[in-house]
Order: C-alpha cells, then structure tokens, then sequence
C-alpha cells in the first residue's frame, strides 16, 4: 500500500487528498499489483494443469489395473496417457491462448479505429457507459470529454468499460501463449508420474491404493496451496480438489471392472 509524503500536513481536521500521496510509491504500488495478478493467471494453469495430469492418469490407471492383474499393462497404459496428455494440455493451452489474444487484438484494433475515426461516437460511449456505473449524466459527460481530449487514455479506457479487456502492452496477465504451454505441460507430467509411481514399486490392489493415495494427498495439497491466493480456507479448499480425485479414481475402478466382463472379457 502507499504511503503518504511525511511532509504532507495532515490533521485531523484535514484527511489526506491525493495529492499527498508521492507519485513514486503509487506507481510501485500499482507495478507491484500488476505483477500479483499476473502471477494470478500463471497459478490458474498450474492448478488446471496439474490437477489434470493427477485425475486423468489416475483414471487410467485405475480402470486397467481393474481389468488387469499386469503391471506392465497398467504402466504402459498410465505412460501413454500422461505423455498424450502432455502434448495435448500443452498445445491446447498454446492455441487456444494464442487465438484468444488474436481476438482481442482485433477488438482493441477496432477501438483504436473507431478512436480515430470517430471520436464523437466513442466520447458518446464512453459517457454513457460512466453514467451506466451511476455517475449522474452531467458529470458522465464530463469525464468523457475530457478523456476525448486524450485518444490514448480515451483507447484504454474504451477497451477496458467496453469491452472488458486489458492491453497486453499494459498489462500481460498471461506471460505469452509459448509460457503458458511449457507450465501447462510441465505441470501435467509432474502431475501424471505420482499415479503412475506406486506401480514402478508393485503391482495389483496394494499398488492401485498407494496410487489413489498419492493422487488424493496431492490434490488436497494443491488445494490447500491454491486456498493462500483465493483467501479460502485450505482444509475446504483442499477438499474441494481431493474430491475430484475419489470421483476419478472409483470412475475409473468401476469401468476397470464392470466394462469387461458387460462386453464379455474375462479380468486377466
């Protein structure tokens, strides 16, 4: 939080303005809010992807090492998922980010257009969408001319009450489509080993409850981590993302065991 000037002199009988604060501190201030955000958008792939990687390869896991008494067959089955999954977390999130900003940046190119080409109709927007909010017309009105007087506050202000976007050049919450695809993927494989490490061990129920296990342990903990940025409790937290994992893992043992012997295969 900023801090005031020292040397501004507040009273009690007169409250700190703006203008006391000292410009450098805001502009720390508003920096170093930025950056939480953007890490913010960094934990959100983290949590998706590992939390993935843990359900999806223990539901694999889980559903062979039912149909089958070979540990060889469950860990074949438990790699492939998790390298598939790797690959396709991992694309996915680099095309889909990438398409999403493409779009935005046809959006904000727009704006930008309408800025420049039709400065009254954005000042027209723009005062409406203030008064919108619940400033009174008269003053909606105001603010709007003055921002008209200024296209690139005017731009931004456009893009962010109209649109509901932030310019990447402003504020990147995201890091780049490439980023995002190496923690997505990263974050998978780490995810998809802990399932599939019981089974390096041993094999049969021992190793399939030591898995479902770990996964659980895992997600709770991710959970009770993820509860330090969303201001959750972490035991509520952690058991909201464990439950996924019961959910998968008797999904998976049930298919394992009931699939094969309605399509007439026998458990080997």
């Amino acid at each position: 939080m900023p801090l005031p000037d020292p040397d501004a002199d507040a009273t009690p009988d007169r409250p700190l303005v703006a203008s006391d604060y000292v410009t450098a501190d805001i502009a720390e201030h508003i920096a170093e809010e930025r950056r939480r955000v953007s890490l913010l958008g960094e934990i959100r792939e983290v949590v998706f992807g590992a939390q993935d990687g843990l359900v999806s390869t223990l539901a694999v896991v889980a559903a062979v090492a039912a149909a089958t008494n070979d540990r060889l067959a469950v860990l074949i089955a438990g790699l492939a998922s998790a390298l598939a999954g790797i690959f396709s977390m991992a694309a996915g999130e680099y095309l889909g980010s990438k398409s999403q900003a493409e779009i935005f940046d046809a959006e904000i190119t727009d704006e930008r257009k309408e800025v420049a080409d039709r400065p009254a109709e954005a000042e027209a927007e723009l005062g409406f969408l203030f008064a919108e909010e619940g400033l009174p017309e008269a003053e909606a009105g105001q603010v709007a001319a003055i921002l008209a007087r200024h296209p690139t506050s005017m731009l931004s202000t456009m893009v962010s009450k109209e649109l509901g976007l932030i310019q990447a050049e402003q504020f990147d919450t995201h890091g780049g489509p490439l980023r995002g695809a190496l923690i997505m993927g990263g974050v998978f494989a780490a995810g998809g080993f802990i399932p599939i490490l019981p089974f390096l061990i041993s094999g049969g129920l021992p190793a399939l409850l030591w898995s479902a296990g770990l996964t659980g342990a895992a997600l709770f903990g991710l959970g009770a981590i993820k509860s330090r940025w969303t201001r959750r409790s972490w035991i509520s937290s952690g058991l909201e993302v464990f439950s996924l994992a019961a959910f998968a893992g008797i999904a998976g043992y049930l298919f394992g065991s009931v699939l094969p012997g309605l399509l007439g295969f026998a458990v080997l």
